[in-house]
């Protein structure tokens, strides 16, 4: 096991990638957009209930890593912005999910 890995009693061990993952308001975002599979930004920030300087933090974040991207455009003279899951961020929450329900039995 090294510093960046920890582990509890079942061997279950979380990661870097868990860790990133396991910060409330990724948690928040990413568990959203893994039901919905896209939502648009203001919605998803209601939802989760993050202020904008968290939601647009995390979100940056999250689009670093490639778990999600974000489709911006026009409608009607408004700004619009779509986010979605990507491949890597569904298989990389999925993972996160098995980990923490062998962990919790």
């Amino acid at each position: 096991m090294t510093n960046n890995d920890s582990q509890d009693e079942s061997g279950t061990e979380f990661n870097e990638q868990d860790r990133f993952i396991h910060v409330p308001a990724r948690l928040k975002i990413l568990s959203h957009l893994y039901v919905v599979k896209s939502v648009e930004y203001v919605a998803l920030k209601n939802q989760t209930g993050l202020t904008w300087g968290n939601i647009s933090t995390h979100v940056r974040k999250l689009e670093d890593k490639g778990y999600i991207t974000m489709k911006k455009e026009i409608i009607m003279r408004k700004p619009h912005s779509m986010l979605s899951l990507t491949g890597k961020g569904q298989k990389e929450f999925e993972e996160y999910r098995k980990k923490v329900k062998k962990m919790l039995g």
